[in-house]
């Protein structure tokens, strides 16, 4: 059975896609910690990162660094969180987003209805800073 996250990457669901190469794609997530979080998420259907190859999770580590370096400029934050949950949906998924304290790290505490005007800014803002540090062949169109 297809997962939401496979329904998003095939256009099904859709997505503010901020990454996407032959390997993963990344979108923000519907509930964020803080403006610009972003999920990466690999085209296969995998469950959790324990059942990833390593070659994979280096990919989806190193797309998740350029993301995160992006978020720290685009929206002043003191650093980059970095987290790989799993339980929310079954389909490995790297959680990065903007952070400037430890208490944005609790999931309970996400926005269980953003605005969709500040998630479109939200996104054409990583989006630019993507463009900026020279990832333009991987970011999608606004």
């Amino acid at each position: 059975m297809s997962t939401l996250f496979s329904k998003i990457i095939n256009g099904d669901i859709p997505g503010r896609f901020i990454w996407s190469d032959q390997t993963c794609v990344a979108f923000l997530s519907i509930g964020p910690l803080r403006d610009g979080h972003t999920l990466v998420v690999p085209r296969a259907e995998i469950d959790e990162f324990t059942d990833a190859d390593d070659a994979l999770l280096t990919h989806l580590n190193l797309v998740a660094v350029k993301i995160g370096r992006a978020q720290k400029r685009a929206f002043n934050a003191a650093r980059a969180g970095l987290m790989i949950a799993g339980f929310e949906v079954p389909h490995l998924h790297v959680h990065v987003w903007p952070t400037n304290s430890l208490a944005d790290f609790d999931l309970s505490n996400a926005a269980v209805n953003p605005d969709p005007a500040r998630m479109d800014e939200n996104a054409a803002t990583l989006r630019a800073a993507l463009r900026e540090d020279g990832y333009a062949q991987f970011v999608p169109a606004d």
